[in-house]
Formats: C-alpha cells, sequence, structure tokens
C-alpha cells in the first residue's frame, strides 16, 4: 500500500466506494486507475463472482495492478470504453468509479512536464506512446488557437496577450522545456498570484495534449449506455470545467445539458442525482490535492 500511496492519494476513497453501492457479484468499471487506490477498495467489497475491470493509459499505471483473477488492467483511453467492454464481452455493468484529473504521480514526475515545480522536456502527455507534446502544440499552433485553449481550459483573462508572447517567442527560439513557458508567462502572473495562475496555464495545455474534454464527454455517453437499470455513476470533479460536464450530464442525461420534459412538465432524465459531496476537513488536511474536489453520484432510472 506505501507504494500506491507515494504514486497517488486516493481523494474521498470511502464515499466515493460507498457511493457505488457495490454487490458481492457485481460487474464494476474503475477507468481512472492510477496507483489502484480506489479499485483496491473495490476489489475489497467483490466476491468471488465478481468483477473489476480498471483503464489507464499510462504505463507507469499498469505496474500498480492487483495480481487477482477478479481483476482486469485495461491499457487504454476511457474514451474507448464501450469498444473495450465489448471486446471483454460485457454488454453491461452496475457501478462506474472516474477520478478525473490528474494523478500525484504525474506531478510529482520530473520529467513529465505537468507541473512548473521542475524544469523538464515540455511534454505532458499521459499516454506517451503517441500525440503530440506541449512543446509540438506551443511551437506549432497559431495565435487564435492557443488563445482559445488558455481561455477555454485556463479560464485565463490574459488568454490573447498570453497567445501573443508566445508566438513572438518562438520567433526567436523554440520552446522546449518547462523553464522556457515560464519564462514567457511571468510577465502575466502577478507575484502574489502567480502559483495560481501558471496553474491555470498548465492546466490548459494539459487538457488540450490529452483531450480531458471531449474524453470526458465520450465515457460519459458510453457509461449511460453501458449502466444496468439502478446502475451507479460516481464521478470526481476537480475544475469547474469538468464539474459543469458532469453536472449538466447527470442533470439531463446528455453532453449538451439540454433537460427534457414531459407532456406535465416534469423533467425527463436518465438518472437520479443525489447530493454533491466535498471532502471533510480532515481529507483536505489530509490530502491538499482534494481541496477543489465534488463527487457527484447518478443512479440509472429503471
Amino acid at each position: 500500500m506505501s507504494d500506491e500511496l507515494v504514486y497517488h492519494t486516493p481523494v474521498m476513497l470511502k464515499e466515493s466506494v460507498d457511493g457505488m453501492q457495490i454487490g458481492s457479484n457485481d460487474i464494476c468499471v474503475d477507468v481512472t486507475f492510477g496507483g489502484g487506490g480506489h479499485s483496491r477498495e473495490i476489489m475489497s467489497r467483490l466476491g468471488k463472482r465478481g468483477h473489476l475491470y480498471s483503464f489507464d493509459q499510462d504505463e507507469d499505471a499498469e505496474k500498480n495492478a492487483p495480481d487477482d483473477k477478479r481483476f482486469t488492467f485495461v491499457r487504454g483511453n476511457f474514451r474507448f470504453l464501450h469498444n473495450f467492454m465489448r471486446y471483454y464481452e460485457v454488454s453491461s455493468i452496475d457501478a462506474l468509479l472516474a477520478d478525473l484529473g490528474v494523478s500525484g504521480h504525474h506531478f510529482d514526475d520530473e520529467t513529465r512536464g505537468f507541473s512548473f515545480r521542475f524544469d523538464a522536456e515540455l511534454d505532458m502527455r499521459m499516454n506517451k506512446r503517441g500525440g503530440r507534446t506541449a512543446a509540438q502544440l506551443l511551437n506549432t499552433a497559431d495565435e487564435e488557437q492557443l488563445a482559445t485553449i488558455f481561455k477555454l481550459y485556463g479560464e485565463l483573462n490574459c488568454s490573447r496577450k498570453l497567445a501573443a508572447a508566445i508566438i513572438k517567442r518562438r520567433t526567436q527560439s523554440p520552446l522546449r522545456r518547462v523553464s522556457d513557458l515560464i519564462e514567457v508567462c511571468k510577465p502575466f502572473c502577478p507575484p502574489q498570484r502567480e502559483k495560481k495562475e501558471m496553474a491555470k496555464i498548465f492546466q490548459a495545455l494539459r487538457i488540450e495534449i490529452n483531450q480531458e474534454v471531449e474524453s470526458l464527454k465520450e465515457m460519459l455517453t458510453q457509461a449511460k449506455e453501458l449502466l444496468k437499470p439502478g446502475g451507479r455513476l460516481v464521478v470526481i470533479t476537480y475544475h469547474s470545467i469538468e464539474d459543469r460536464i458532469v453536472k449538466n450530464f447527470m442533470r439531463s442525461g446528455n453532453i449538451e445539458g439540454k433537460i427534457e420534459k414531459d407532456f406535465f412538465g416534469r423533467t425527463q432524465s436518465p438518472f437520479e442525482t443525489q447530493k454533491v459531496i466535498l471532502p471533510g476537513d480532515e481529507e483536505q488536511q489530509k490530502n491538499p490535492r482534494s481541496r477543489s474536489a465534488k463527487l457527484r453520484i447518478a443512479i440509472k432510472n429503471e
């Protein structure tokens, strides 16, 4: 367990797995395996005939996989949830857990470029096997694209000025390392808010590089189809962008968040939602990453 805690400390462990309401013979999915903390807790509640499928696209995470016949590690992006379940001949599931965002392991790995605390190559890919890096994005995207990314995913007021500064800098020399990006960004990050603003910039790039918003939307849509009547959808979010998507989806049953009503004006949704759960004081002190977390639970209607 100590190795897992170094890799990633699971957020709201008991609350989230309790929300899955796991039965002994349930078929469950953890789409964000990471250090395996949530998965191990799920496994502890499954009987001999239950099974857990855990997804992670990062090869580092696979090293944490438990050796158990009731467990299957899926090396892939959760946006391909339906395809992988079909491959394993699973037509429906009882519960699904998603702990969104980035694991502590990624932020603490000095070589991956996820954090502005370490000077490394600007990579930021969760799947190191393919896709463009943050450096490739910063050195090839046009000014409008960069401004949109910083505004949409970082909610930065200086998005256009920052994009222009990056374009100007790369005409002199390419941005290859974290230190190159920090140098360009510093004038737009007041000292009293430097860490928060820098975190938003890195968040925006990470979301774009890993296509996190698109992947989340695809996974949620597929989860709705896979869940049995009475099935539980449990999601932990960390920033307003993904939380808005999850909240609207659970409320409406569609990605657009469009509320449908019946003839009598009653809201129609395939889910019954529960009250959002926030981390307690003890959890926030023990695990700072949990401070921005929100736990949302929805049960698929019969």
